[in-house]
């Protein structure tokens, strides 16, 4: 069998994702970049906002509030 007849190796999830994520015109690394950090804890399961995240929910800058801790 000719190497362009075999099968292509799976990808990973995370190797999906950083794929469709940079085919964009004009994407870059950052776009791919992880947004969220999972952690388990005695079987509990916490999802966080990736402190590196370019975008983070909540009020935008300029917005009232948006300096504000929570």
């Amino acid at each position: 069998m000719s190497e362009s007849n075999r099968e292509p190796d799976e990808m990973t999830s995370e190797q999906k994702r950083r794929d469709q994520l940079l085919r964009a015109e004009h994407s870059t690394e950052a776009d791919a970049a992880p947004r969220i950090e999972v952690s388990e804890h005695d079987g509990n399961v916490r999802i966080d906002i990736a402190e590196t995240a370019a975008v983070r929910p909540g009020p935008g800058p300029g917005v009232d509030g948006a300096d504000e801790p929570s």
